[in-house]
């Protein structure tokens, strides 16, 4: 072979090696856009989900009417609720709650039937009395809607938006209680009454949930949600063998 030929031919498989090269470089591009898309669909999916699941699952719950062991309840003077059956005076459990507040939600869950059953069968009078305690914002908003809701609500339907409201209780940090569900909860527990949407909407019951509030932790010392007191005495019953045994020591029949 000439020497030309063997400079061709050198040439030949440079330029092969290169090509070669480029091809290779051509398809590592291709692999790295592929993942590029692959990643930021991902990352866009994440996003959409945390965008979902970041405001108030208020829009989502659906007020159902409450349907377990109760009794006749009114509504007091000063903005608390009574539930009890004709003639029980005694013992009486206080039940002092936030509706923002994730304790009371629990405590509701865990002792609620117990409360209630105890009312049903005479031996207890149960007085809720819920207040705004949260300062803090988002929280001190949701906590302050709530309770101007459940003192808008008629007695004839207080227990089931009671209900709805720890069913329906926003994150912590996160704003919920919005004007709209509280109002379409009520519609849909059977509300009829023409005040109510203007009550919760202009939050017409502020004022009394601030004495509630004052009632509650300058007149009765309480120091967080829930706290519950048997005939003045602060109790701190956490099963329901704990709160039956302390009505049954209190007197309840």
């Amino acid at each position: 072979m000439s020497k030309a030929d063997r400079t061709r031919t050198a040439r030949e498989k440079l330029a092969a090696q290169r090509a070669a090269q480029a091809a290779r470089d051509r398809r590592a591009r291709l692999l790295m856009i592929v993942l590029g898309v692959a990643v930021a669909a991902v990352v866009i999916a994440v996003v959409v989900v945390l965008v979902a699941n970041s405001g108030d699952n208020g829009g989502k719950v659906k007020a159902t009417p409450y349907t377990g062991p109760s009794a006749p309840v009114t509504r007091n003077p000063d903005g608390s609720v009574t539930m009890a059956k004709a003639g029980v005076s005694k013992p009486v459990l206080e039940l002092f709650e936030d509706f923002q507040c994730p304790g009371c939600k629990a405590l509701e869950a865990s002792l609620g039937p117990t409360m209630r059953q105890l009312v049903a069968d005479g031996k207890l009078k149960l007085v809720y009395r819920p207040f705004h305690l949260f300062q803090q914002e988002p929280l001190s908003g949701n906590s302050e809607r709530g309770a101007n809701a459940a003192l808008c609500v008629p007695a004839a339907q207080w227990l089931s938006f009671h209900d709805t409201l720890y069913k329906a209780q926003p994150e912590e940090g996160k704003d919920g209680f919005s004007e709209d569900d509280l109002v379409k909860w009520g519609r849909q527990l059977g509300v009829t009454d023409a005040n109510f949407e203007p009550c919760v909407r202009d939050m017409k019951q502020k004022a009394k949930v601030a004495e509630m509030t004052k009632y509650a932790l300058e007149t009765r010392k309480v120091e967080g949600t829930p706290t519950m007191f048997l005939d003045g005495r602060q109790l701190n019953a956490t099963t329901k063998d704990d709160l039956t045994k302390a009505v049954q020591q209190a007197g309840g029949r």
